[in-house]
């Protein structure tokens, strides 16, 4: 395997629910240590297209990570899902250490118990989030930014190349946004790629350097200057895009 295979590679790609057809022919490469966000309207498929790719949801197209084709989601284990918050996972009764080590799973048969070193790894996972020494608390007890942080932390115990984060910055204010994009600049830069999932396109102008915009299948590709062009804009939210772009 050379640098020049993409981490990620999905071609043609396409969901349905029943009869009801989500996502159909969506291709895009990615190289190892992007930040891309993903934009489109609510319903538009951002989350089911994270779900196919991580193998969550049927689908027919290609998935490949590191040159490998997927067949199943046990062939998937270098990717990284980390969904939309719900409230109730405030409430799950796990602390944030037991969180960050159910990442190590993969490296373990299943009734095997954390090692030393997966303990060390789920650490110092936490520490690259800057949310260091926490292990002992609760979900309930954190931040929504700090929740955010806490399952990046599980992803990248699970040293998963690829993460994809669905919606990640919403409910949080824009300190905290500034912060958890510290966050993913400074795993990007040491190769870890990333995809964000934003309706927020004035943050996808300022925030990101590469943007995909959804809506039924890939709409554009490309800087945030061409894909908030009016055009994409118009076939990917209709006339309300232009009203939601800041300069």
């Amino acid at each position: 395997m050379t640098d020049s295979v993409p981490i990620l590679e999905v071609a043609s790609l396409g969901v349905r629910y029943g009869a009801t057809e989500v996502l159909h022919d969506v291709s895009f490469s990615v190289d190892r240590g992007e930040l891309i966000g993903v934009i489109g309207p609510n319903g538009a498929g951002k989350s089911t297209l994270f779900k196919a790719i991580c193998g969550l949801v049927n689908h027919t197209g290609v998935v490949e990570v590191n040159g490998v084709h997927c067949h199943d989601r046990t062939d998937r284990m270098d990717l990284a899902y980390i969904p939309q918050r719900n409230d109730s996972d405030l409430n799950f009764p796990i602390t944030v250490g037991e969180l960050v080590l159910a990442g190590r799973r993969r490296f373990r048969h299943w009734w095997g118990r954390p090692t030393a070193a997966d303990r060390a790894i789920a650490s110092e996972a936490l520490e690259k989030v800057l949310l260091p020494g926490v292990e002992s608390r609760g979900l309930g007890e954190l931040s929504g930014g700090q929740l955010q942080r806490a399952y990046l932390a599980r992803a990248l115990a699970q040293q998963a190349s690829v993460v994809l984060l669905d919606e990640s910055l919403s409910g949080v204010d824009q300190p905290t946004t500034a912060e958890l994009f510290d966050v993913f600049a400074a795993l990007a830069a040491e190769g870890t790629t990333l995809l964000v999932a934003t309706h927020d396109l004035a943050l996808a102008r300022r925030r990101f350097g590469r943007c995909l915009a959804i809506n039924g299948t890939l709409r554009a590709d490309g800087t945030p200057s061409e894909v908030l062009s009016p055009d994409v804009l118009d076939s990917t939210f209709g006339s309300a895009g232009h009203r939601a772009v800041a300069p």
